[in-house]
């Protein structure tokens, strides 16, 4: 079983890395298939792998010609760490008050699955869609504090949502967004994971399987990140949209085993 777990956590890292959408939405809903872990749990694993591939991501982006809007990326990363907090602590409120894993499970998988239905429409679309260009700091700290809530509340990492606010928002380009998205994920991840270490709300897990899954993110980073680099935005674009499928149908088969 645990080189099952290392594939999960290179192959979402890989594409993860690739298209931004930082391979928690794509760890998750994988996860919740085969683990057999809980919620609690499975969240943990999915941000602690989606940190590693983001911070060797990072570090390899500083020879790469696409680069970070420092200063409105910041801002939406400064917004991403009070979202990521904000999620966290409704999570864990939400999973208190019901007490059953099953109906957060579910409720993860449905919000996804409209997201990520949500995002594939404008992905198809984007041509006829004209972006903006939006350079307001405080703007930019808003955005960042919605999508650092729904990734921490989801436990998906940064999810497809990212590229779909970059793009239309900040007029970036598919590569562009990928890392800017990327760069965005890396601070709220570290706010989600301190808060739940911090806070004694640390799930229950096999230490092997979160060394195995760090150890996957990160090889999966390098591996997406020297990818990344021979690919057009066109084949970042299709790649991203076969992956939205993917997941779009991991999250109804979820939602129907959990509630059978």
């Amino acid at each position: 079983m645990y080189i099952v777990f290392f594939i999960i956590g290179f192959g979402a890292s890989v594409i993860g890395a690739i298209s931004g959408i930082g391979g928690g939405v794509i760890i998750k809903p994988v996860m919740d298939l085969v683990s057999g872990l809980g919620v609690a749990s499975v969240s943990f694993l999915s941000s602690t792998t989606v940190l590693s591939m983001a911070t060797v991501s990072l570090i390899r982006s500083r020879k790469s010609p696409v680069n970070i809007n420092v200063k409105n990326t910041s801002m939406m990363a400064v917004g991403g760490i009070l979202g990521g907090l904000a999620g966290k602590s409704l999570f864990d409120i939400v999973r208190t008050g019901f007490g059953n894993d099953k109906v957060i499970g579910v409720a993860q998988a449905s919000i996804l699955f409209v997201i990520t239905l949500w995002v594939l429409l404008f992905y198809i679309n984007k041509e006829k869609i004209t972006p903006q260009h939006h350079t307001s700091l405080i703007f930019s700290v808003f955005i960042g504090l919605i999508l650092g809530s729904f990734a921490s509340f989801l436990g998906i990492g940064g999810g497809p949502i990212n590229l779909a606010v970059l793009y239309f928002f900040f007029a970036m380009d598919s590569k562009t967004a990928a890392l800017n998205s990327i760069f965005i994920i890396f601070f709220s991840q570290i706010a989600n994971l301190l808060f739940t270490t911090l806070s004694g709300n640390l799930p229950e897990f096999e230490p092997v399987v979160l060394i195995i899954m760090i150890v996957g993110g990160i090889t999966g980073g390098l591996t997406g990140s020297v990818l990344s680099h021979k690919m057009t935005n066109r084949a970042v674009d299709k790649l991203f949209m076969i992956v939205l499928i993917v997941i779009m149908i991991l999250c109804v088969y979820n939602t129907i085993s959990l509630i059978l």
